[in-house]
This record gives C-alpha cells, sequence and structure tokens, in this order.
C-alpha cells in the first residue's frame, strides 16, 4: 500500500477528461468525446485516486443497475506506479459494484491478473482495422439513424447489453457520433454507431439481425467518415468476421470478455461489434 492512502473519490468532468488523455498515451484510442459521454453512463462510477490533491489513478465501476457492472479506464500515473495507488482504486471500484456480476475486456498480459480476482473468460474479442472502399451497392436498406428509430435502438440494444442503458444510448447516439440504422420499411433490422478518436473512427456499438444487415451498416458507417476504422468483433461471428475480412479489414490485438458474477443471457446472434472496450 502507499506510504499515504490516497483519497478516492468520483471524478470532475475536467478530471475525466484527464483520464481520458492518460488512455491516449497509453495508445487505447479513445474517442474525442469519450471524456463527456463515457459521464452519461454512471457520472458517479468514474472514480479517481488522489495523492496531495493530483490524480494518481483511475478507473471507470459503471453500475448500470442493480446486477449488472462493467469496469475499464483502469489506470495508474506512470511515475506513480508500484505504490499500490492503482490496486487501492481497483479495490473502491469493486467495492462499489458489490454484488452485481461485473464486466471487462481484458488485454492476455492482464488476464491472468483479473482470474486472481474472480473473473472468467467468457469469449475472445477482434479488433479489425482499416479504410473501406466505396461500394453503394453493400448500403441498400440503410439510412441515418433518425429520431423515429430510437426506440427502436434503445429495445435492439436491451437484447443486446446486459442492462438498460437508455440514457448513456441516447447520448452515445448524439453527434459528434454518427449513428447508421437498416430497415425493414419501418422496422428497423439493426443499427451501428461511429464515433471520431485520437486515431481514425471506431465503430461501436454495431447490433443487426443478421451479417448481412451488419456488413451493409458497416460499409455506410465507413462511407460517412473520413479515415480508418476499427471495430472489436466477437470470435464467436465467423460469417461476418470472413465478411469484413474480405472488404478488406485486418484483425489486430485480442481481448477476452471476462466476468466476476454470472454471465450474463444476451442475444448474442446480434452482436457483431461491441460499443466500447472501456463500458461493455
Amino acid at each position: 500500500m502507499p506510504d499515504h492512502p490516497p483519497v478516492i473519490r468520483p471524478l470532475s468532468a475536467s478530471e475525466t477528461a484527464t483520464l481520458i488523455d492518460w488512455a491516449a498515451a497509453e495508445g487505447w484510442n479513445p474517442g474525442l468525446s469519450d471524456a463527456a459521454v463515457f459521464r452519461a453512463a454512471d457520472q458517479e462510477g468514474l472514480l479517481g485516486g488522489f495523492v496531495d490533491g493530483e490524480l494518481a489513478a483511475g478507473i471507470a465501476a459503471v453500475a448500470y443497475d442493480d446486477s449488472f457492472s462493467f469496469v475499464g479506464l483502469y489506470i495508474c500515473r506512470p511515475d506513480l506506479r508500484g505504490r499500490g495507488l492503482g490496486k487501492a482504486v481497483w479495490d473502491a471500484g469493486m467495492a462499489r459494484l458489490g454484488g452485481r456480476t461485473i464486466g471487462l475486456d481484458g488485454v492476455p498480459e492482464q488476464q491472468a491478473n483479473y482470474r486472481a480476482s474472480g473473473f472468467v473468460a467468457d469469449h475472445e474479442t477482434v479488433r479489425f482495422s482499416g479504410r473501406l472502399p466505396a461500394c453503394d451497392d453493400d448500403r441498400s436498406g440503410v439510412r441515418p439513424l433518425t429520431p423515429d428509430l430510437v426506440e427502436q435502438a434503445v429495445a435492439l440494444d436491451h437484447r443486446c447489453f446486459p442492462a438498460r442503458r437508455d440514457g448513456f444510448l441516447r447520448t452515445w447516439l448524439a453527434r459528434p457520433h454518427i449513428a447508421m440504422a437498416s430497415t425493414a420499411g419501418e422496422t428497423l433490422t439493426g443499427f451501428g454507431v461511429v464515433r471520431p478518436c485520437r486515431e481514425g473512427w471506431k465503430i461501436g456499438p454495431l447490433f443487426a439481425d443478421d451479417d448481412g444487415a451488419a456488413i451493409r451498416i458497416v460499409r455506410a458507417l465507413a462511407g460517412a467518415c473520413d479515415g480508418a476504422v476499427h471495430i472489436d468483433v466477437p470470435a464467436s461471428q465467423p460469417s461476418f468476421t470472413a465478411r469484413i475480412l474480405a472488404a478488406g479489414l485486418v484483425p489486430g490485438f485480442r481481448t477476452a470478455r471476462m466476468y466476476r458474477g454470472p454471465a450474463p443471457r444476451i442475444d448474442r446472434s446480434r452482436v457483431f461489434g461491441i460499443t466500447t472496450l472501456e463500458l461493455g
């Protein structure tokens, strides 16, 4: 433990921005508006450990409801590592989340540590990146996600995510993020969001009835932005993975979705891209 235990409390808006800057320095390539949007998930769950009034470590310990939560953005300032400050913040986050199922996305080098804390790997996720050439034929039935489709998007999100996060999702769908929907008549068959990041754009979530709708949404999202795109795809979607490989995206690093507590029941068949590694 540190010589003097850190003062742990929720982060202010500006302190959240500092934590996001740390994530950028770690190479995590956060979204340009993540600091503000993440606070919509659970403002009190963005925790910081302070030493002599300065932020020393942080974590997102987001309680979505009484049964499900997620942790991410777990970072200790590099010059203060090895003093137990990160562990103190981790413990505070775990205590805050209590008996809820807790999810996280762990990189391979940290998975043993998470297992020691009671987390169990559920499935692997693969990051795919690259530029997609324009191909209008692959966007049929896809249009911007307009206000009349938001309620259907919220309903689909509830099927594909372990808890209701309506307020967060409505914020996530707004500018500067770009949201696209696949429809059959007036019925939503899928939607996806792309957000500008420090480098390129990240797609997530991507929820759809089938991989055909999902790839059309990816094409539309890529066509709406001006750089490389990145998407984190569950390894349980081999057909969709083949489609995005054929479209020109290439695989990169892998993470494991891990849970402490019972794994939630969701409609995995409709999950083609997770929302964000930081918040689930």
